[in-house]
């Protein structure tokens, strides 16, 4: 018998939104939940930055680090497109101001109970139900049931596709001895970084104030870069491209966040679901991730306050997938320029549709208005192209930590049918 309506596995941003839209006292009542926490070590993820937009008065807002109105996007030669996304903010949110914030409502919530212990298998139970199994940090044997177990751990590797890409990135938290960063304005792509032989490359700016700001290097591109090279295109686009002066570096962020059209399945076995990147809710052609796990997680506890049987519901639906695999496969072959591509869509396209476009909320219409502002013909051939294109094993990401795919180090994911279950 189940011992718990919900086994929740892994206390990153996809577990513990789900714990937290659960235990939420203006859903409804709260559903039971066990969260299963690793223990202090790799399994855990490091502190780290989330992203997204949203109209104020969202539910993290008090936890925020910063937000911002405008935005402003830098092409290679230099131009600028300055956005004002109203009535849209976007808004960075630290993990660790996140966590404070969710185990507050969590330690309130009846039905709640958190677990240390280190996951070695995950199943359906003989009668019924799914199980977890576990050993905390004395190495004592644990097994939990329950209706449904939610699984929110990084995939080890990635889907089979016809496209993968990923997007890695490094960045500084940096405090200078001059003022030179703008408050009240997110640089959310400079492309007047080094471009790779083959993907793209820009910088990012979160500004937190005249003298501190999140300075980033990414790369959209098939493999990582070892430190060494994430350092000197950090040190290339602060010194050469800012032109920021003398300052120093407070701490450090790395990721590597997957850009694929293969297919994560919601559903492990019958009673176990899988949510976050696991679950697809990585958008493929932007990486962008938290504001859909707070859609998917809000919609789970719906489901399930709701009762019946429960479906899981999709990050995103068929069409955007659909256009997103069309332009990843276009970037990839090369017949986009990366930067002509972004600066052109930032450019034409008016700034709160184009943002719901890249969060996967917008309406089909608007799609194809977006998509007629892309180049038509590279597109259009690369649609012809796709259904031809096997879909192929990804290789294992590997020379990094990551944000959205699991560290090596962490070892694989265990597999049902061969673990401790």
């Amino acid at each position: 018998m189940p011992e718990s309506d919900v086994v929740i596995v892994g206390a990153g941003a996809a577990g513990l939104s789900l714990a937290y839209q659960l235990c939420a006292p203006t859903g409804g009542a709260a559903v039971p939940v066990v969260l299963v926490d690793a223990p202090p070590g790799p399994l855990r993820p490091p502190p780290r930055t989330w992203c997204f937009w949203e109209a104020p008065g969202g539910e993290y807002d008090s936890a925020l680090s910063a937000s911002w109105d405008r935005l402003r996007v830098r092409g290679a030669n230099g131009s600028e497109t300055v956005l004002r996304p109203a009535p849209l903010s976007y808004k960075m949110l630290r993990s660790d101001a996140f966590e404070t914030l969710v185990e507050r409502r969590l330690a309130a919530c009846p039905g709640f109970r958190r677990v240390t212990a280190t996951v070695t298998g995950i199943g359906d139970a003989p009668g019924g139900g799914g199980r977890v199994v576990a050993r905390d940090e004395s190495g004592k044997r644990i097994v939990l049931h329950a209706r449904y177990v939610f699984d929110s751990r990084p995939p080890h590797r990635l889907p089979a596709a016809r496209t993968t890409l990923l997007q890695h990135f490094t960045g500084w938290f940096v405090e200078t001895e001059r003022p030179v960063f703008d408050p009240a304005t997110a640089d959310l792509m400079d492309f007047r970084t080094r471009q790779p032989a083959r993907g793209l490359s820009f910088g990012y700016v979160l500004p937190l104030g005249p003298r501190t700001a999140l300075v980033e290097y990414t790369e959209f591109s098939r493999t990582v870069l070892d430190a060494r090279g994430y350092e000197r295109a950090l040190r290339n686009y602060t010194g050469a491209v800012l032109g920021i002066g003398a300052y120093r570096v407070t701490s450090v962020e790395r990721g590597v966040i997957p850009m694929t059209d293969g297919r994560f399945p919601g559903r492990a076995c019958s009673s176990v679901f899988r949510v976050g990147t696991a679950g697809g809710a990585t958008r493929p052609s932007t990486g962008y991730t938290f504001a859909a796990v707070q859609r998917q997680s809000r919609s789970i506890a719906a489901r399930l306050r709701a009762g019946g049987r429960f479906r899981m519901p999709p990050p995103y639906g068929r069409w955007p997938r659909a256009m997103d695999a069309v332009m990843l496969r276009a970037l990839d072959s090369g017949r986009v320029d990366g930067d002509q591509f972004f600066s052109g869509l930032f450019g034409a396209v008016p700034a709160t549709r184009l943002l719901r476009f890249l969060d996967g909320t917008s309406h089909w219409y608007e799609d194809v208005l977006v998509g007629l502002r892309t180049p038509v013909a590279p597109m259009l051939r690369t649609v012809a192209e796709l259904p031809f294109r096997p879909r192929r094993e990804a290789p294992p990401v590997r020379g990094a930590a990551t944000a959205a795919v699991a560290a090596p180090e962490a070892g694989p994911t265990p597999d049902p049918e061969k673990s401790d279950l």
